[in-house]
């Protein structure tokens, strides 16, 4: 799996990094929005993705916004994001955005599209990244990841 570096959002601080931590001094609850798109074909991804990292450019400016991954496994024809917020308002504001809403529209019907959401009850990067990575493992959304689908990290 590929995977894009951390990008900060402007409530994760300057400061964000892509060890444990990067929090950029958040010290409350987050919701971590986990979502992965598989294309019904090969040809498809190089746009998917381009639009993807294109919908970046709003990230500096989403209130709310921690910070997120990029990733993509192309043998496998899927892709996504992990994305970290403050709260379930701030990742309803972004899913609304209308550029984000013309993405989702635009390859609804052309693929498989899953997500799943979790609160933590403080961000752990780390933490974050490896609970992400199960549930997109093959197999993964019938693994249990603490908290379940849609649960509460302590």
């Amino acid at each position: 799996m590929l995977r894009t570096r951390w990008f900060p959002g402007p409530a994760g601080g300057a400061n964000g990094t892509d060890g444990a931590g990067g929090h950029g001094g958040w010290d409350g609850p987050v919701v971590v929005s986990v979502t992965e798109f598989t294309s019904d074909g090969y040809r498809r991804l190089p746009g998917i993705a381009r639009r993807g990292l294109a919908l970046r450019r709003h990230w500096p400016h989403l209130d709310g916004a921690l910070g997120m991954w990029l990733w993509a496994a192309p043998p496998a024809r899927r892709c996504g994001s992990v994305s970290v917020w403050t709260g379930q308002r701030a990742l309803a504001r972004f899913v609304r955005l209308p550029e984000h809403v013309e993405i989702m529209d635009a390859y609804r019907g052309l693929g498989t599209m899953r997500s799943v959401t979790w609160e933590y009850g403080r961000f752990d990067m780390a933490r974050t990244r490896r609970d992400a990575e199960a549930w997109l493992m093959p197999g993964g959304r019938r693994r249990s990841v603490p908290g379940g689908e849609s649960g509460r990290h302590p």
